[in-house]
């Protein structure tokens, strides 16, 4: 382990994300997922002549939506 970039070695918490900061970071995160989830499912809905690619891209889309209700839940505990 490169112990210069281990910034919490010393156990300093000045380098802690503050729960506004960290509700920043999971409602960017949910918006990603969410527009990642819409491409998917618009691109999947969009292809005729590969049926395999159309499952993965709704498969893709799946994942999406159970990160983004995960992200959800986690958003909520911090209100």
């Amino acid at each position: 382990m490169n112990h210069e970039k281990d910034f919490d070695r010393d156990h300093d918490r000045e380098d802690a994300l503050t729960e506004d900061a960290l509700k920043e970071v999971l409602e960017t995160a949910y918006t990603a997922e969410s527009e990642l989830m819409r491409r998917y499912l618009i691109t999947s809905e969009r292809v005729h002549n590969d049926p395999e690619l159309k499952e993965r891209l709704a498969n893709f889309a799946e994942g999406n939506a159970k990160r983004t209700k995960q992200l959800q839940n986690e958003i909520s505990k911090l209100h």
